[in-house]
């Protein structure tokens, strides 16, 4: 239904070449409209590779880089993945396509409220919500399979790090960087997957 909202070139131009055209990440963005995650008095372009306004000093990302993030995350459909920074809710939507379920933590009350009601009427059923502060995950729930976050942090939160599961990947915008975080006998290892340009990571609610 939700095919022939979506601009082919949108999907060939500017997903396709930030996720290598993989085939289960093309379906999920084709199977969930980013208009629907964006105030149209914000924007009339919401299939352009751009960053856009959401309210309270937050962005929704660039498709090329939820794309990218999203191919670099190695999700399959057995993981349990936790989102720091739910902002517009399309991250999560987008990832809830590919895993068993996803937990989502906000700070802001109103991002918060909205993208809960937007992942409703979309009758997602796979994300969980969170109004916390994402510096200290959701424990409760943890171990996680895949982590990411979605604003620049200074420092790598060592509760996220204690929440990811042995095996398990962890994305991060570090310094100007997209961090690739991987724990293997209870240590961890770092790489630099691309550059980016976040809003910064906030802690408190």
């Amino acid at each position: 239904m939700h095919r022939n909202l979506i601009p082919q070139s949108f999907i060939t131009d500017i997903v396709a070449p930030a996720c290598g055209s993989d085939k289960r990440i093309l379906e999920a963005f084709l199977t969930t409209p980013r208009a629907k995650f964006i105030d149209e008095a914000m924007c009339r372009r919401p299939y352009a590779d751009d960053a856009l306004p959401i309210g309270f000093g937050q962005t929704i990302s660039k498709p090329s880089t939820v794309a990218l993030m999203t191919k670099a995350l190695q999700v399959d459909k057995n993981h349990r993945v936790l989102e720091i920074g739910s902002g517009s809710g399309f991250q999560a939507a987008i990832l809830s396509r590919l895993c068993a379920r996803v937990y989502t933590v906000e700070r802001i009350p109103e991002l918060y409220r909205r993208a809960m009601s937007i992942i409703h009427k979309m009758r997602i059923i796979n994300i969980k919500f969170k109004l916390d502060d994402g510096n200290l995950g959701w424990a409760e729930n943890g171990p996680y399979d895949r982590i990411i976050a979605t604003a620049e942090a200074k420092d790598l939160p060592p509760e996220l790090i204690a929440q990811l599961a042995e095996g398990g990947i962890m994305l991060i915008p570090l310094g100007g960087s997209i961090i690739e975080i991987v724990k293997e006998n209870g240590e961890t290892r770092r790489r630099k997957i691309a550059d980016c340009s976040f809003v910064d990571f906030v802690c408190g609610k």
